[in-house]
């Protein structure tokens, strides 16, 4: 049984899993409500929250194992806020002395690579690593609001970047360009609920590199483009064009996602293409990957909604299907590493 402990942001989260049968138990607490008033994340008060907050998660984890036994215990380590992961690390470390059980660290971005094929195991548990080894090499995208990441799971289960932003996030445009519409946070859901009445086709904003054989993201141009377009639209006339500005916005990310992937596809041989990460839930994204992956013969995995955003079952998850890839600890001397990257062997640690 693994311990999963996630605390990178602004979410609150602890998931049991059973190498034997899977997940027993998830609990995360969102912070949403908190941090919707000041447009975006606010370090202290999501700190606060992890403090208040995990005492309540691990009572209702206890209830759950019922007498029985955690054998190891996974945390994310990095990347992050640093006060939020410090705290998970803090909880991590706490359980694993009082319990005298084995603790590693975690890269939150692996979690994010391994979350599509936790439902794999789900279906047949014993068959796990075989089962696995048929999907691989396998062409992931990790896509949230602070990551915007293309990378090769190599036969070996080792991780190589192809293809990662040079400023924002895919996630980050969307909640930039919902908080320039006068959206609410988060804003991506929002942009692609009005989305949906739209046409994606009304205006034309940029897709940087989209012509490009670099396999590189750029999205800060895009939110550019949308804060002068707006200059030159008055209150009334956007609120009738809404819906399209939101459609072209959100299609101009998609494609832009898209075009890598097919050109990243293209390079090299796969055997599966994957989707993870907050954005992943975006019902226009998975329709344009659901055609891209039939096109050209390939199985889709994308992450099951619970497991999208910042979530410990994928950790928890992650430390056991790639156990090599976690972060040993001699004496509790685990640290937290808020900039860690997504590299092979995590030599960023």
């Amino acid at each position: 049984m693994i311990l999963g402990i996630e605390s990178s942001c602004d979410e609150s989260a602890l998931a049991l899993f059973d190498e034997q049968s899977g997940l027993a138990g998830e609990w995360v607490h969102s912070q949403i409500a908190v941090h919707e008033n000041y447009g975006g994340i606010v370090p202290d008060l999501a700190s606060r929250e992890h403090l208040n907050k995990f005492p309540l998660l691990l009572e209702k984890m206890q209830l759950t194992l019922d007498g029985k036994g955690v054998d190891r215990i996974a945390v994310t380590c990095g990347p992050g806020l640093a006060g939020c992961l410090a705290i998970g690390l803090a909880l991590a470390k706490s359980l694993a002395l009082v319990w005298q059980v084995s603790l590693v660290g975690v890269n939150h971005l692996r979690g994010h690579a391994y979350s599509p094929f936790i439902p794999l195991h789900q279906n047949d548990p014993s068959q796990f690593d075989v089962n696995l080894q048929n999907y691989l090499p396998h062409l992931g995208l990790i896509v949230s609001g602070g990551n915007t990441i293309l990378f090769r799971l190599n036969e070996n289960r080792s991780l190589d970047i192809l293809a990662q932003t040079v400023d924002d996030a895919a996630g980050e445009a969307l909640d930039k360009g919902a908080k320039l519409l006068g959206m609410k946070y988060p804003g991506g859901p929002l942009i692609e609920e009005h989305a949906q009445r739209g046409n994606n086709k009304a205006f034309d904003f940029p897709r940087p590199y989209y012509h490009s054989e670099e396999l590189k993201f750029s999205f800060s141009g895009l939110k550019t483009s949308l804060r002068y377009r707006l200059e030159k639209i008055n209150d009334d006339s956007l609120e009738t064009l809404m819906p399209d500005i939101c459609a072209s916005y959100q299609e101009a990310v998609v494609q832009a996602l898209a075009r890598k992937t097919e050109q990243a596809l293209s390079c090299s041989s796969f055997a599966s293409l994957g989707l993870s990460g907050g954005v992943a839930n975006n019902k226009r994204l998975r329709e344009v990957f659901t055609v891209l992956a039939q096109s050209i013969g390939l199985p889709l995995y994308i992450a099951e909604p619970a497991h999208t955003g910042d979530n410990a079952a994928m950790i928890a998850f992650a430390a056991y299907a790639d156990p090599k890839g976690t972060i040993p600890t001699d004496n509790f001397d685990l640290s937290f590493h808020p900039s860690l990257t997504l590299s092979p062997e995590n030599s960023a640690v």
